[in-house]
């Protein structure tokens, strides 16, 4: 189980690093994550949700630092990424168009495989959190090294989530 807690925490706080420097790599790349809050959050102060929003992916990234502060970050990480899912659910329901700046570089409109996303996403912290208490002491080097690895690969697979759906769904030719 200490194997799957170390592949989650590592899944989980490389793609949160990843979302988080896409959104504060710059001026303008926080300027358009702040623009894309509305479109999710109708009636929250823009700037400081989205400010919210970098801070608590901040938070669940460098949780995961530790053993001891790693069912603190997957548990803000699923919660996180539920209240993502959630967000973007009422969006589409209520025909808000939204851009996903998720990453920060997307523009593409936000659809029900961002809300898949998030909730394997969650699922993934919530396993974690759930292996990492039934965790029996420290990992092997060589399993560590594979739950590593692991984690890499997931991590590749949900920061390229939309162009993986966009492939794999593409309309057949006519």
């Amino acid at each position: 189980m200490q194997y799957a807690a170390l592949a989650a925490r590592c899944a989980i706080a490389a793609i949160f690093v990843v979302a988080v420097l896409g959104k504060v790599r710059g001026r303008a790349a926080f300027a358009e994550f702040r623009r894309s809050v509305p479109g999710l959050a109708p009636g929250l102060p823009a700037t400081a949700t989205a400010l919210a929003v970098v801070a608590a992916e901040t938070a669940a990234a460098a949780l995961q630092a530790t053993a001891r502060t790693a069912p603190a970050g997957l548990a803000l990480a699923a919660a996180v990424l539920l209240a993502f899912a959630a967000a973007i659910h009422r969006s589409l329901r209520a025909g808000r168009p939204a851009a996903c700046r998720c990453f920060g570089t997307g523009t593409a409109p936000l659809g029900r495989p961002h809300v898949v996303r998030n909730l394997a996403l969650a699922a993934i912290a919530a396993g974690g959190l759930a292996a990492h208490l039934t965790a029996p002491g420290p990992a092997h080097p060589g399993g560590a090294a594979v739950a590593v690895a692991a984690a890499g690969v997931l991590t590749l697979v949900f920061v390229f989530f939309g162009e993986l759906t966009d492939l794999l769904t593409a309309p057949a030719p006519r």
